[in-house]
């Protein structure tokens, strides 16, 4: 269908389908904005998750890592899980008298915030793809639906109906459909692969946290074994 021949439907379209054209035409644009940003960002995450583990694994000591971290303006992905971890781990290590299991339940619970927010990155828009692909056909056919009618509402004013009077109006309605299925293709295809991405990654921040933890653990009770052998001895 080319694009004079689309105009000339949708001028001649009744104003309920016009409305339901225009919507869906906005849902398709809205559509497509999200996917392009989700694959950016999700390209994005996943190159840093990359550069992280390389950096992390390396043998470097996590104090140096943290120090180095901590002077970024902004922290995302396991970056962002690291920090508070180790931030909080740093905060509860230095008090007296405290037990290694309570340093860890807190340096898990700062651990979860940290993954739940990182969780609420990833997964922004996805439900605005999902919404957009599961209404957008119902909308188009309720367009052509109401395209239907009002051309079988025209025929009856007429003593008698041919083709050529009939066509156009329904033409015009499944303009409806068409286009509510193109603007939710690319919504359910793209809320797929983005929901399977996001997946793998937060397969990847839980993997790291639990990795991050066991760490962390054999820290603190090294600490604590160390403290109870420096003490004086009565």
């Amino acid at each position: 269908m080319g694009q004079t021949n689309f105009i000339e439907l949708f001028l001649h379209a009744s104003v309920i389908v016009q409305a339901v054209l225009i919507i869906l035409l906005l849902a398709s644009i809205l559509s497509w904005t999200f996917i392009f940003q989700r694959a950016f960002f999700l390209r994005r995450a996943t190159k840093r998750l990359r550069i992280f583990e390389s950096e992390f694994w390396s043998g470097i000591d996590l104090g140096q890592l943290y120090d180095r971290m901590r002077t970024e303006v902004a922290s995302d992905g396991l970056a962002s899980i690291f920090k508070s971890g180790f931030q909080e781990f740093a905060r509860l290590s230095r008090q007296e008298n405290i037990a290694a299991d309570a340093i860890m339940e807190g340096t898990n619970r700062a651990m979860r915030i940290a993954l739940s927010k990182e969780t609420d990155k990833l997964e922004n828009h996805l439900p605005i793809l999902a919404t957009i692909g599961s209404v957008s056909p119902y909308i188009g056919l309720f367009g052509t639906v109401w395209g239907i009618m009002s051309s079988f509402q025209a025929l009856g004013a007429v003593e008698q109906a041919t083709l050529s009077m009939v066509a156009p109006g329904i033409s015009e309605a499944l303009v409806a459909t068409a286009i509510g299925l193109f603007a939710a293709i690319p919504a359910v295809i793209g809320y797929n692969r983005f929901t399977n991405r996001v997946d793998r990654l937060l397969s990847h921040y839980d993997n790291f946290q639990e990795e991050f933890a066991s760490i962390l653990h054999r820290e603190a009770y090294a600490r604590i074994k160390k403290s109870d052998n420096e003490a004086p001895k009565e």
